[in-house]
């Protein structure tokens, strides 16, 4: 809407033809109009400095195309660039068309030959103008606003693509991972069932090893599974105690050994100082200790160490597990904490692609870190830092 009074800024170097136009602006009795005058361009762009692309103290702009400092259409960019909301109204000596066209092509709204100006077509031209300029204003935030709304729509489909892509693959994969166990789980027992007198003592045992071993993979894939959905849930809960870290660490060494000792491999554990008790959640470290250490184990070579250390730096603690092994290529390390991601070199290698994940999710509740150090065939180093509290 156009207000009752209308403030125009007149860039027009000729003052006799500047007094004219205001004289007519002072006739015109339906609406109070306030000209400002200059006779430069640059004079009109400082007056045109505070503007902004919604408001600006100006209602239109008469722009006289023969200045001493901008010749023809050049002055329309740097006025529209200072004001982009108000309208301008070209004004020139001579009635050519195409130039008309070419000024309204490049933003201006109207076109008047000076002597052809009266007090009617002055008024009419400027109402149109600024009547045209608002409502081109408004359309292009009502475009604006459709198109940041199909970009956020766009975006939320994606995201629902790419959801639905990700519970697609999961229930693939857990199904394939739940399977391998249960179809071991399923031969073994038929093996037992139907050949129970004839089956030797120590066949019987390897059996049933190979059930308990099924049996404890499908709970551990399980027990992944509903620690994941929990941290997305938002329902994991910390609970923190307090923890002797040394012996904790001892205590996950002793339980991996015996997976070690099958692969020869050794285990070093060393620590810089007796640090006492501190405060942990000992559910979220041995999830995240216990992982990092059985990947260790799972992608060395035969023979080889892992070495597992605890040190104390400046109010954090840091676990550092470093193995021999197969190494991580440089191009799967930036998908390495996503689930069900598997590096391209893990060949038969067993495994879900969970643990890493549950790693980091169960840093990110802790207020952890974790750095990752790797080269292919030569082994890979995780650093896990946590903030120390003391009790």
């Amino acid at each position: 809407m156009i207000g009752s009074s209308i403030k125009i800024l007149l860039i027009e170097d000729n003052l006799a033809e500047a007094r004219l136009l205001q004289e007519f602006l002072k006739q015109a009795n339906k609406s109070e109009f306030t000209l400002v005058h200059v006779k430069r361009l640059r004079d009109a762009l400082v007056l045109l400095s505070n503007c902004t692309a919604i408001e600006c103290s100006f209602d239109a702009i008469l722009l006289d195309l023969t200045l001493p400092d901008s010749q023809g259409l050049t002055s329309l960019t740097p006025l529209m660039s200072q004001a982009p909301s108000v309208p301008i109204v070209v004004l020139t000596n001579t009635n050519d068309d195409e130039l008309a066209l070419e000024a309204v092509r490049q933003g201006a709204q109207d076109y008047l030959v000076k002597r052809q100006v009266n007090v009617e077509v002055l008024v009419r031209s400027l109402r149109y103008a600024i009547e045209r300029k608002q409502a081109l204003e408004a359309l292009r935030a009502v475009n604006q606003a459709l198109e940041i709304r199909v970009e956020e729509r766009t975006a939320e489909l994606v995201k629902a693509q790419e959801l639905n892509q990700f519970k697609s693959e999961f229930v693939s994969m857990f199904s394939h991972d739940i399977r391998n166990p249960l179809n071991t789980i399923l031969l073994a027992a038929g093996l037992l069932q139907n050949n129970d007198d004839k089956l030797p003592k120590e066949k019987k045992l390897t059996h049933y090893q190979l059930i308990r071993s099924a049996i404890k993979n499908v709970s551990q894939l399980l027990d992944e599974v509903s620690l994941l959905g929990r941290v997305d849930s938002g329902k994991l809960q910390r609970d923190f105690s307090l923890l002797d870290l040394k012996d904790f660490c001892c205590q996950l060494l002793e339980e991996a050994q015996l997976v070690a000792a099958e692969k020869h491999i050794k285990l070093v554990f060393t620590t810089s100082e007796e640090l006492g008790e501190a405060l942990c959640d000992e559910n979220l470290l041995r999830h995240i200790l216990g992982n990092l250490l059985s990947n260790a184990i799972k992608y060395s070579y035969p023979n080889s160490n892992v070495y597992f250390e605890l040190l104390f730096q400046n109010q954090t603690v840091i676990f550092r597990i470093q193995d021999e092994g197969i190494g991580i290529p440089q191009e799967d390390q930036k998908q390495l904490f996503e689930p069900f991601h598997r590096a391209g070199n893990v060949g038969t290698i067993p495994g879900t692609g969970l643990g890493l994940a549950i790693v980091k999710k169960c840093l990110e509740a802790h207020g952890g870190e974790i750095a990752v150090n790797s080269e292919v065939g030569v082994g890979t180093t995780f650093t896990v830092t946590l903030p120390l509290i003391k009790a």
